[in-house]
């Protein structure tokens, strides 16, 4: 298998797409081809782990890590993904629960993978760096990933004053190979920053940069498992082909979950629930593909003016005329989300989180139509990560998973610098003791 840029014809191999996260030419890397399979496939594949070789097994051809493949996948699916029937007079929602994580959020399955892969991958004098934004969550789930991995070091771009206070604690509290930077900024500044990083030849090479965002295809594949063997197991009980509810953001778990239908997997519709961050909706309503300034919400990890996975979904499946055809989209307001978690504590007995909710608040708003279709609801993160704000519309404490509360209890450590690259380089400089002229003085 090999896999060629967006914006290119070059054909790569996984290993060193891998590594490099984000192609030369700015463009975002997808395989040249994607694989075709059907029910009879997975007749063995009772686990998510054996649904995930299935999947993945054809990504990998010609891969040093072929080999390693199946170790890969146990280091990375080795906390529970359920899908949880929900109490509704359709009888046809379910909750798939991406939480249990080390960071109980649903990056922990792309960053896991990815750092498992990587630390098999890079070998040399000079340390891999990688570079990430976030706008919560990925940044937790990457530092935990690869925190105090020999030979590797993580830099986490994050947004001051934009996370909730126990997701920064997530994004801080890391060993000496882990730099977290609060940004001056948006969570656009901190991705607009790691693609200028990437761009600026000498200081990649420095620093052997690679990503971890979802703009690293490392990312996007076996997030399409929980949708692959989700829907599996959906199918084989009821014959019926689930749609699914997604929270989007930077659109990378929307996207795992269009490629897992691409591949024959039995996935009915696709909804992406959007915040008030409504580019995606606009679009696909007949608006102009413009980035815009993202606004802050409720719903912080979905905040994000400029996703760039659109430009993978675009590559694949055309503009806007030609993805109406498979997806749709729905902005929901804070306020919305702010009844939806009261509702559906109300009415299911589960505490969400703010992200969560606009999934939810979906589902209680599909036409008579849609209605009549079995659906999963996609859950990303544990509530407990947003006490402040659950808490007080539900009435009641949420229990902090034991993963969460040992993070908890770590001190903070991170630095405060301006939104751009000249004030990155200089606190990556300091951090990891590398000469800044070396690698920013010649641009």
């Amino acid at each position: 298998m090999k896999y060629r840029s967006t914006r290119g014809s070059t054909l790569h191999a996984l290993d060193e797409v891998l590594l490099r996260g984000i192609a030369a030419d700015g463009g975002l890397y997808l395989p040249e081809s994607l694989p075709s399979f059907s029910s009879a496939d997975f007749s063995a594949s009772d686990t998510i782990l054996e649904t995930a070789r299935v999947v993945l097994t054809p990504f990998f051809a010609g891969s040093s890590l072929a080999g390693s493949l199946h170790e890969i996948i146990a280091e990375t699916f080795h906390f529970p993904i359920p899908a949880n029937k929900l109490d509704v007079d359709n009888d046809n929602a379910w909750m798939l629960e991406l939480y249990h994580g080390p960071t109980a959020a649903f990056k922990d399955v792309g960053a896991g993978f990815l750092a498992a892969c990587l630390s098999r991958l890079h070998s040399g004098a000079t340390p891999l760096t990688i570079l990430v934004a976030t706008s919560g969550d990925t940044g937790g789930a990457v530092a935990a990933a690869f925190n105090e991995r020999p030979n590797v070091r993580v830099v986490v771009l994050f947004p001051e004053g934009r996370v909730s206070e126990r997701q920064q604690k997530q994004l801080t509290c890391w060993g000496d190979n882990v730099l977290s930077l609060a940004i001056q900024g948006s969570f656009d500044d901190c991705q607009a920053m790691v693609k200028e990083a990437f761009a600026e030849s000498k200081l990649r090479e420095q620093y052997r940069l690679s990503s971890a965002n979802s703009i690293n295809i490392g990312r996007l594949l076996p997030q399409s498992i929980y949708y692959a063997h989700s829907s599996l197991e959906h199918f084989r009980k009821t014959g019926k082909k689930p749609g699914f509810i997604i929270p989007v953001g930077n659109l990378g778990n929307s996207l795992a979950c269009i490629l897992a239908r691409d591949m024959g997997l039995p996935i009915g519709e696709v909804i992406l629930a959007s915040n008030a961050n409504r580019l995606i909706p606009d679009y696909l309503d007949g608006a102009e593909w413009l980035p815009r300034a993202s606004i802050q919400t409720l719903a912080s990890a979905m905040d994000v003016g400029n996703p760039s996975n659109m430009e993978r979904l675009r590559h694949l499946h055309g503009d806007a005329p030609e993805l109406v055809k498979m997806l749709s989209a729905v902005s929901v307001s804070d306020a919305e989300i702010e009844r939806q978690m009261h509702d559906d504590m109300q009415a299911f007995g589960i505490a969400t989180c703010p992200h969560t909710a606009t999934a939810t608040h979906v589902y209680r708003g599909l036409s008579s139509a849609q209605s009549k279709a079995d659906w999963i609801i996609i859950a990303t993160a544990h509530p407990a990560k947003f006490d402040s704000i659950v808490e007080p519309l539900i009435g009641q404490a949420v229990p902090v998973p034991a993963e969460l509360a040992a993070i908890l209890s770590r001190p903070n450590r991170f630095q405060l610098i301006a939104a751009n690259l000249d004030a990155l380089a200089k606190a990556m400089a300091e951090k990891f003791q590398v000469d800044e002229g070396a690698s920013t003085g010649d641009k």
